[in-house]
């Protein structure tokens, strides 16, 4: 039986975690504080859940500024490293806040990826009420003739100095003179809006900052870098290029491929169950194929439980004693219970609870390991251009796209296929490692030709890996993560 709580896991494997630390003998205890950033709860699986703030801790003297996503996970920070304190927003200046949004629609318009494109539409589509429309149209012609390079490094500094003379609190700034760091981490640059005061306050005090570019689609998809760090660490050498193409500021000294920690489960054997285990957890027979569908966002995927359904309907055609078993992984931040009414009508459909704190949207400790045997075990996988798609490919399992709406969804509202055409996803389709259905026949004709041939794109999915992930993929990012944190700080120290 595999432990699956965070401190009796790490207590129980000292020895084995010891032994792993050697994988970079070169990093020796130093005097360097260095403080951590968490702003919101998948920091805490990729940097905590992972060892890589334990070993900078071994190292270093850590400190953690942390969002409180609930009692147990506050007691958990504690008890592993002691100096945590609260990360709190204050209020800023509404000017303040006023001249990001100018920069975010700026720099959305200057993109215009397939995915800025989709964010300006969605945008045009909240507005609803003539104050609403007024206020959007306003913003857009504000903003536009700064959608060039010149015309957001001069927004940029407009807003740096503002965020500066106008501050709401001195806060951080006392912290961070308390804490003394060599080096400022935060564990993810975008989603944080949270961690500006504490991030920038570090920034004014001349202390180095780094931070982490969260997922492969935040360059292309999720707005402009706001605070001007000195360091970044990212998952491949694509979004090195990526961020060094769009930041002319950022000099490739200051960009790290370190993988991304969230795939490091994935890799080390430890965390394995064997599938009588797996499927007795989630309820589903181990003689049977299980089919795995991983929900997206409920305003980017509407209807999509009309989808599943479809799906559950598609597999039982195939009958049999091995009739397929449809698994479905709801989205963890999707909160609207849109698929409660399935669930209580569909007895067939397996969905598993996911183990995540409403709080700050936070994965518990015992999700990774049941998202690393949910793609050890499951035969093959659908979904809507989501990340899980590369995971299956990583264990070579068949990834099927849906590209067509559900019936309740007009084409002229939303397109499922738009999202094959997004910067950081259509590489994945060209490679051929997944293939998108575009109508509900070629679904079907793909569903059985995944439980027929589940072989037939295993080339294709090894190369996409091997392109996108080099030898990353080795269950030691959080450590290289860690590595390249202390070598920061210690440079810096020094000089």
């Amino acid at each position: 039986m595999v432990e699956t709580n965070f401190n009796s896991y790490f207590k129980t494997n000292s020895e084995t975690e010891q032994e792993d630390c050697r994988t970079f003998p070169g990093l020796n205890v130093t005097t360097e504080n260095i403080v951590a950033i968490i702003p919101r709860g998948e920091v805490i699986r990729n940097f905590i859940y992972t060892g890589a703030l334990d070993e900078v801790a071994e190292k270093a003297n850590l400190s953690l500024i942390s969002v409180s996503p609930s009692e147990s996970m506050n007691e958990m920070l504690r008890e592993n490293y002691g100096d945590v304190h609260r990360l709190e927003e204050f209020n800023e200046r509404w000017f303040v806040r006023f001249q990001r949004e100018i920069i975010a629609t700026a720099h959305n318009r200057w993109l215009w990826s397939k995915a800025a494109q989709e964010r300006e539409r969605l945008r045009n589509a909240e507005a609803r009420t003539l104050k609403q429309k007024a206020v959007w149209t306003i913003k857009k012609a504000l903003s536009y003739p700064f959608a060039n390079r010149t015309g957001l490094n001069f927004l940029s500094a407009i807003e740096r100095t503002s965020s500066r003379v106008f501050r709401t609190t001195d806060e951080y700034v006392k912290l961070m003179k308390n804490l003394k760091p060599a080096l400022v981490f935060n564990g993810s640059h975008i989603h944080s809006r949270v961690a500006t005061q504490a991030v920038q306050a570090a920034q004014w005090l001349k202390i180095p900052t780094a931070t982490f570019i969260f997922s492969w689609d935040n360059l292309t998809s999720q707005g402009r870098i706001m605070l001007p760090y000195d360091y970044f660490l990212v998952w491949n050498e694509a979004l090195k290029q990526q961020l060094l193409e769009m930041y002319e500021w950022i000099r490739e000294e200051q960009v790290f491929v370190t993988g991304t920690p969230q795939f490091d489960f994935h890799f080390q054997p430890r965390f394995y169950q064997s599938r009588e285990d797996f499927c007795a957890g989630v309820g589903a027979d181990p003689a049977r194929p299980v089919v795995l569908y991983s929900t997206g966002m409920a305003n980017h995927m509407p209807g999509e439980p009309e989808i599943v359904e479809e799906i559950a309907d598609l597999l039982k055609e195939i009958g049999g004693e091995r009739t397929p078993q449809l698994l479905v992984r709801v989205y963890p931040k999707d909160l609207t219970g849109r698929f409660d009414e399935l669930k209580a009508r569909r007895n067939d459909i397996l969905f598993p609870k996911i183990a995540w704190e409403e709080g700050w949207l936070t994965p518990k400790f015992e999700d990774s390991f049941a998202l690393v045997n949910t793609m050890r075990h499951v035969d093959f996988g659908i979904n809507v251009a989501s990340t899980i798609s590369l995971e299956l490919c990583m264990f070579d399992k068949p990834a099927i796209n849906v590209g067509y709406n559900p019936l309740s969804v007009a084409e002229n509202e939303l397109s499922y296929a738009t999202y094959y055409n997004f910067d950081h996803y259509r590489p994945v389709v060209e490679s051929g490692a997944v293939e998108v259905a575009y109508n509900r026949e070629q679904m079907r004709t793909l569903v059985r030709q995944a439980i027929d041939e589940p072989n037939r794109r295993t080339n294709e999915r090894k190369a996409l890996i091997t392109k996108m992930f080099a030898d990353t993929l080795d269950g030691n990012s959080a450590r290289r993560v860690a590595k390249v944190l202390l070598e920061i700080a210690s440079q810096n120290r020094r000089a």
